[in-house]
């Protein structure tokens, strides 16, 4: 256990993100915003001082000082800006701010921060004379950044005062970032452009301090304030060494500085510290005798399989209690909060989000909460359309994400967008081979390569995370995969059934007008109203079916000649069949019997002649034929034909007959009439099958044969005796 704590205490980078580190002032923040407007000027400042108690008492002390004022009546406030001048107050201000921020730090009071104070204040001097040579227009700016370039140090000694204390009195110089980075992961640089984004002070503030130990040869084309930082750097920290001087003079060159004017600046540099230190009421006195020793590398763990062993005992522990955690929650929504909470503090990440599989299984949604709620609900990831989540989630494999990737599909751009991060980590929530979603969590792009350190760590509690979801989703998932499938089955069911009452209605409203030619010549009308009955007996059928999803099928035996002769003269007496279109019925003389419904083969024959109608605009020959009996698969069947000589199908068509597909006829439910057919000689037990050409088109069908069961064993038995 003890092992385990101390592996904890090397995770930095984790603390950073937990630690009470102290926020920037209002005041600097809105006096930036007044620097970067270019009429900000007294009025402004005066009105953003008078509402600090703390800084209008600085300003003052300085104004009522002997360099200052020379009677013995107080100034006011307005009187004390006029006398300062507005350089003055900006540089008070700035500082101010600053020192009493650091001042904040846990482990500063303890620490001589004498040294530390010198060299950010020189720095800050240096920068602010050094963009004035530039004609930089932001001089308080390069002054707020010098006084920033080192925070780092401090953040690193509040989060890790025991791996740091000795290194934050270290020299300044590339070997101390080496160090930090073996030892901690993270550089002073680093942590301080961290920290500055944290304030969401200007993004080239940051910049400034996380590049102050670049050469010069990365710089090249960098933003101003960023080589300014570099040459206040160099000087104030080893102007006067030998090994340094070839490094001071590239960055002098970045910033356009000859000798003479660099060594004026330096020059003048020592007197304004004294000057601001003591006006600040900080105390240097004795800082230059503060010895900077080289940086202090501890020696590498003697044991690295041990540590290694150290640090999967801790995952086991930690993977273990995540699970007993997960078993106690009640519900759904706080299991999810547990489980993104969790991966929050675990893996140091920042928003982190659940999408879920849906019942459907198609894709991966969002689950609403906090602040982006409806902007989640409405977030959905296509599982077959590709994307490295949709990937994730079919491999079962963690993803890293990065911002900006091309590869990005528009709902992870989106995802980016909603969670505001740099990068995203994926972890696939797995249980029993089956992936039940994607848990997100949004990370800093340097959090990578340490996360992918870990990715053993984050399987594990992904498998206890989708263990308990899947305890908790199962009852409910499936209700709701079976009502979705329900209602998908009922949409179908009343596709099929829309587009089959047509027929016989179509056939109704032709015989209609039939009736009414026979009535008024007063012919007898007996067959037409036997037909209409027929037909109305069957639109009833069809919708009752609707209720049925899977109806039982009772056994009932069809003689094929018939039915087609019922549906020819369906056709022929209501006139559907035009002129140019001839039918060709070719039956054998011997009975033809199959075990099936007439209604259905009716309904099948109906779709078929009527579609072939439909593919001859111009007249065509259609020939609807028995064939006799075919043995297939040890089993006898009838075979029917029904074929026409018009133009044939396309090889797209043909290879999606069977299909719902978007017909060029009009009308919704054009489309399926052949998928339908598809289901219905299925449900008779039979096979259908389709060739076509140029020559035509012809729909071969396979029914079962009157007792082709009894018979097939009989077959089979005899050939066992015969044997």
């Amino acid at each position: 256990m003890l092992d385990t704590m101390q592996q904890s205490e090397h995770d930095i980078r984790n603390r950073l993100l937990i630690a009470r580190l102290p926020a920037m002032p209002q005041i600097l923040i809105k006096l930036i915003e007044h620097l970067q407007a270019d009429d900000a000027g007294m009025p402004e400042l005066a009105a953003l001082i008078a509402k600090d108690a703390g800084m209008t008492s600085k300003i003052l002390s300085v104004a009522n000082s002997s360099a200052y004022h020379r009677h013995s009546r107080s100034v006011s406030l307005e009187q004390s800006l006029v006398s300062l001048g507005t350089d003055m107050i900006k540089t008070l201000v700035i500082s101010e701010s600053v020192f009493q921020t650091f001042n904040s730090f846990p482990h500063s009071g303890s620490t001589d921060l004498r040294g530390f104070w010198k060299n950010s204040l020189t720095a800050a001097v240096l920068a602010r004379d050094i963009a004035k040579c530039m004609d930089y227009p932001h001089a308080e700016e390069a002054y707020l950044a010098g006084l920033l370039h080192n925070v780092g140090r401090l953040a690193l000694l509040a989060t890790a005062p025991k791996e740091y204390a000795l290194n934050f009195m270290a020299r300044d110089d590339e070997d101390l970032c080496a160090v930090e980075q073996r030892t901690l992961q993270i550089t002073h640089s680093e942590a301080g452009a961290w920290l500055i984004e944290r304030w969401h002070l200007d993004s080239f503030l940051a910049d400034s301090v996380l590049y102050h130990h670049e050469p010069a040869a990365r710089l090249e084309a960098a933003h101003p304030l960023i080589r300014i930082v570099r040459l206040s750097h160099l000087l104030c920290s080893h102007g006067d060494e030998e090994a340094h001087q070839d490094a001071i003079a590239d960055a002098s060159r970045l910033c356009g500085l000859e000798p003479d004017t660099l060594a004026a600046v330096r020059n003048a540099a020592a007197r304004q510290v004294d000057k601001s230190a003591a006006y600040l009421g900080i105390e240097l006195a004795g800082a230059d005798d503060i010895v900077a020793p080289p940086a202090y590398a501890p020696p590498p763990p003697l044991d690295p399989v041990q540590q290694r062993l150290s640090e999967e005992v801790r995952n086991m522990v930690l993977v273990s209690e995540m699970g007993q955690t997960f078993a106690r929650q009640q519900g759904e929504s706080g299991l999810l909060d547990s489980m993104t909470r969790s991966a929050r503090i675990l893996f140091d990440l920042g928003s982190t989000v659940a999408l879920l599989e849906n019942p459907t299984g198609h894709a991966l949604v969002g689950c609403a909460g906090g602040e982006q709620q409806q902007r989640l609900a409405e977030l959905a990831i296509p599982l077959a359309k590709g994307g490295a989540i949709a990937e994730a989630a079919r491999q079962r494999r963690p993803a890293y994400l990065a911002r900006g990737d091309a590869a990005l599909t528009l709902a992870e751009e989106q995802l980016f967008r909603i969670l505001g991060s740099e990068a995203l980590v994926c972890l696939p929530l797995v249980a029993n081979q089956r992936c039940l979603g994607v848990l997100v969590g949004a990370a800093a792009a340097w959090q990578l390569a340490g996360l992918q350190k870990r990715e053993r760590f984050m399987q594990s509690f992904a498998t206890q995370a989708a263990a308990a979801l899947e305890t908790t989703l199962s009852e409910r998932g499936h209700a709701r995969r079976q009502l979705a499938h329900v209602a998908e089955e009922y949409r179908e069911a009343s596709r099929r059934v829309v587009h089959e009452v047509n027929n016989p209605l179509s056939i109704i409203k032709n015989y209609l007008s039939v009736l009414d030619s026979k009535l008024a010549r007063r012919e007898p009308v007996v067959g037409e109203m036997s037909i209409l009955n027929e037909e109305i007996d069957r639109v009833g059928q069809l919708i009752n079916g609707l209720a049925d999803l899977q109806p039982s099928e009772t056994a009932r035996h069809t003689d094929v000649a018939r039915v087609v002769d019922d549906v020819l003269r369906l056709f022929r007496a209501t006139d559907f069949v035009p002129a140019s279109v001839q039918i060709v019925v070719r039956m054998q003389e011997e009975p033809a019997e199959i075990d099936g419904d007439a209604d259905i083969l009716k309904q099948i024959l109906v779709n078929l002649v009527k579609n072939a109608v439909e593919a001859m605009p111009a007249g065509g020959k259609i020939d609807i034929a028995n064939r006799g009996h075919v043995n297939r698969e040890r089993r006898l069947y009838l075979e029917l034909v029904v074929s026409d000589n018009g133009p044939g199908l396309s090889a797209e068509v043909l290879a999606n007959l069977f299909a719902p597909v978007r017909s060029s006829k009009e009308g919704p439910h054009h489309g399926i009439g052949l998928s339908i057919v598809h289901n219905l000689v299925k449900r008779m037990q039979g096979l259908i099958t389709c060739r076509s050409g140029r020559a035509g088109t012809s729909f071969e069908i396979l029914l079962p044969a009157r007792g082709s069961a009894s018979q097939v064993v009989g077959v089979q038995a005899r050939a066992m005796d015969s044997v």
